[in-house]
This record gives structure tokens, sequence and C-alpha cells, in this order.
């Protein structure tokens, strides 16, 4: 079997090196590592050469990562048994690939991505590692995945090859989605392929470190997501994820009106103490601290965050307004026909150059 690694970087000279270094630390070499260098303005080509890896040094791209994976796919892994993406700043853990290869003789495999985990310190970074323990859980529970994440995912060469012999597409990756992850996890299940989590390959990833780059980050995969969801429609592959779009959309209305029944109490001096008026609350910190327990490499700080509860319920809010604000990016669109670059948006507020 043939493996190839595309890893697209954009601007990573902090973080190339490690990544590069986890996969030339794997139990079962990849035949090949390409690291696609999409408009780099700082020393991340210059990091990867330091290494046996081939380099795609490349301009700026107007489709940016999804133009760079299909430069890439095309050049190095069109003929691939398996092709491996890596985001520049994830860290694969040393028997990753070798599983990815056994995993890839299943019946009907399409993909399968990495149990991610976010190991940097800081509340910020603490809420997304619970927030991404919690949805790898779902996905090993249902047996399937609707995103196989980029950041770090094995794919099946020839389901790739299906899906790049569309009309659509200059390559397995779309330029029509925002979030080209799912939009290709999508047309992978649309073609019968299986896509799934990985039970043993583990990814250590970074985290936004500030509400601010966190934001545009799931402003980007929310609103990408939607507008994938529109363009898809309504049917047995998506209903699940119209039915988590609404779920997310009632948990803040939830709290907010339990905090306003609350206020309202106390304006009016008719509050009163009963013991299921805490049930809310209750309940709220027994699902924090059933997922906490199941975060990996957990602490007590992460312990700690769910059951005080107010750092987990602010982020429930924070989500909740991103999810609002990316309906109203949607009518926005709608009624302007007006395109706005998401990605340029994640960029900015990730104090990142916009190329």
């Amino acid at each position: 079997m043939y493996i190839t690694v595309l890893v697209p970087a954009h601007n990573e000279e902090s973080t190339i090196s490690q990544t590069i270094e986890s996969l030339l630390a794997q139990t079962r070499k990849p035949d090949q590592i390409v690291i696609i260098a999409n408009g780099c303005t700082d020393k991340t080509v210059a990091e990867a050469g330091r290494y046996p890896v081939t380099i795609m040094d490349l301009p700026r791209l107007e489709h940016r990562k999804s133009e760079a994976m299909n430069l890439g796919w095309d050049l190095y892994g069109r003929n691939a048994d398996l092709v491996i993406s890596m985001d520049a700043d994830t860290v694969l853990v040393p028997t990753a690939v070798e599983d990815w290869e056994k995993e890839s003789q299943k019946r009907l495999f399409g993909g399968s991505t990495s149990k991610f985990t976010i190991q940097q310190p800081g509340l910020w970074c603490r809420l997304q590692k619970s927030e991404y323990a919690y949805n790898i859980q779902q996905g090993l529970n249902d047996g399937w995945t609707s995103v196989l994440a980029g950041a770090g995912s094995a794919f099946s060469g020839f389901a790739l090859r299906e899906i790049a012999s569309r009309d659509d597409r200059e390559g397995p990756w779309s330029y029509e989605s925002a979030v080209e992850d799912h939009e290709l996890t999508y047309r992978l299940r649309e073609a019968g392929f299986r896509t799934y989590v990985s039970p043993t390959v583990r990814a250590f990833t970074d985290g936004m470190k500030n509400m601010r780059s966190l934001w545009g980050q799931r402003m980007k995969w929310q609103a990408g997501t939607l507008q994938d969801l529109l363009r898809f429609g309504l049917n047995r592959l998506t209903v699940k994820a119209w039915r988590e779009q609404i779920v997310n959309l009632m948990g803040p209305v939830i709290r907010m009106l339990w905090v306003f029944v609350i206020s309202l109490a106390l304006y009016l001096d008719t509050l009163t103490i009963v013991w299921w008026g805490l049930l809310v609350p209750l309940l709220f910190i027994a699902v924090n601290l059933k997922n906490a327990v199941r975060i990996p490499f957990k602490d007590k700080w992460d312990i700690i965050l769910a059951i005080t509860i107010l750092p987990t319920e602010f982020l429930a809010i924070i989500r909740g307004g991103w999810i609002l604000a990316s309906w109203g990016e949607i009518l926005r669109k709608k009624i302007t026909h007006k395109h706005r670059d998401l990605w340029a948006a994640q960029y900015k507020a990730e104090g990142k150059q916009n190329v």
C-alpha cells in the first residue's frame, strides 16, 4: 500500500517541525510527506526544508486550503492507496499511520478521523478540550462521523478518486464550501463509503487561545456547515445534522429563559427556594462532570471547570451566539448576494495575515 501525507500550511513556522517529526517517527513510515505551503510569509518553508519531505511552495491561492489540497493531491496523491490529511499544527501518535493502514482494509472504507486532543493550558483551551472529547465520544458511540477533519484524517485513495471524478469540482475538495472537510465527508457518505472516528488514532492539535479567535473559527465552521446543509437539503444523511442545529439553538434559549425567570422572581420579590428549582443547574453539572471524566489527559482543573459550571455555561451561551450569528450571515448573503470570505475572517481573528 502506498501512503501519501498532505500537510497544507499557512505561516506555521512555530509548529511545522513537530508535525513533520511526528510523521517521521511513525511505526509505519509514510511513503511520501508533502508540505503544501500556501502563501507563507514566514519561515515555514525553511523549517520544513530541514527534513526529508516534498515541499510545494505556492503563492496566494484563491481557494486557500481546498485548492492547496487539490494541487497536492493531483501531483502526489492521485495514485496513492491511502491519503492522510494533516494540519501543520497537528501531532500524531507513533502508531497512527500503521493503524490507519489496517483500518483502510475494511469494507467500504471511505475515511477515518483522529481522536483530537488539546493539551494547551488556559481556560479557553480547556473548554475546547472538553468539547472535543464530547464530540469524539458521540462519534464513537454512533459508529460514524459527518466530518473527517482535515486536521488529522485518512482517506481511501479509491474513494477520493471517485469523488474527484464529479463534474462539480477540480479535485476531491470542493471550492463551493467554506468547510471543505464537511462537504467531502458528505460526498463520501453519499457515494456509499463509510466515514468514522478511529478507535485508536489520537492526534494532538492546538486550540484557539482566546474568545476572538474561537469566535472566528466557529463562525466559519457553523456558517459553512449551514451553507452546506441548505445546499444538500433534508435527507437521510443530513437529518441528524439538522436536528443538532435545532438542539444547539434550544440550549441557549432554555438557559436564558431559566435566568429570566429567576431574575423576574427576584425583581418581584417572589423568589422561593424549592428543591426542584435546583434540578436544572444540577442536571447541567452532572452532564458536564460525566463528560469531564472522559476527557483524555485530564487533570483536576478539568474536573473543577465541570463542577463550577459557570465557565462551561458561558461557552454554551457564546455557542448560541455564533449559531445565531451564522444564521444572520446566511440571511445577509441571501439578501445582498454578497459573499463574505469566512477564511479571511478567521485569519484576522487569529492575528494571521490575510492571504
